[in-house]
């Protein structure tokens, strides 16, 4: 029939498009146009989410004045404790959660900023927060911002050598945004400020009130880096974190975290 040659080269044609992709895509990863050795390397190992480490005892010494800038901070969490209220026979005490969200989106890093007065470190930018979600014991999920934003921490001292500690505050932000919507479509910025449903409550109960007024609720965090390895204008350690968790917009009240891991840095 005519027609039959005209299907054929149609056939041939979709076929053609339909394998290109597949050509174009690896080109673009692993040829010259996007990758390298070094992220083929990396991409989908969960790799990037690790902090680059010196061995302990790396007995260097890194000169510290104002003005000079540390860069590169990177801030990889490792453990994650939730403290528990105390009963009549056990005082309240930190537990260990376990990290629910992806374990490879959980590092504060490129975080830089200016050193001053008695080698004070302030931060001024970078990836300096992360979003996490731990699972406490009795199944309790606790949400919280990892976060070095605003950190002013001081070392005392006009050098970073094996056994300098850096210890300072940090911000926390809200774990959430005025846009969010709860399940009943309350926001702070957007949506409903009260649900009509429960009204019947009780329109001064303190509880529903909080669920109802959403607030951008920060806190405050405190970090010490430990520096166990210095090498040239490198840097690493372990750190030790204490700050609250989310409040989900005010209602309800932040638990205590403790947070430990590694972490590493230079000096530009």
């Amino acid at each position: 029939m005519p027609f039959r040659p005209l299907l054929a080269l149609v056939l041939a044609f979709c076929l053609t498009f339909a394998a290109a992709p597949s050509s174009v895509s690896a080109e673009f990863v692993l040829g010259n146009e996007r990758g390298n050795s070094t992220f083929g390397g990396v991409v989908n190992t969960g790799q990037a989410n690790v902090c680059p480490t010196l061995a302990d005892g790396s007995a260097g010494s890194i000169s510290l004045n104002s003005g000079d800038t540390l860069k590169n901070l990177c801030l990889n969490p490792q453990e994650v404790f939730v403290k528990v209220q105390g009963t009549k026979r056990k005082k309240a005490d930190f537990v260990p959660a376990k990290i629910i969200s992806p374990h490879s989106n959980t590092t504060i890093d490129q975080v830089s900023g200016d050193v001053s007065g008695s080698g004070t470190f302030t931060e001024k930018d970078g990836i300096d927060f992360q979003l996490i979600t731990v699972m406490a014991p009795g199944g309790l999920e606790v949400p919280f911002v990892f976060s070095a934003k605003d950190l002013v921490a001081s070392s005392g001292g006009s050098s970073i050598t094996v056994g300098t500690e850096f210890k300072g505050e940090t911000r926390i932000p809200s774990y959430r945004t005025g846009d969010f919507l709860d399940p009943k479509s309350r926001a702070m910025d957007t949506g409903v400020d009260y649900a009509q449903g429960l009204v019947a409550l009780g329109g001064d109960d303190e509880e529903l009130a909080r669920e109802n007024i959403k607030q951008d609720i920060e806190g405050k965090g405190q970090l010490t880096l430990s520096v166990t390895g210095v090498d040239g204008n490198e840097f690493s350690g372990s750190f030790t974190a204490f700050q609250p968790s989310d409040t989900d917009m005010g209602s309800h009240d932040p638990l205590d975290l403790k947070i430990t891991g590694v972490f590493s840095g230079s000096k530009a």
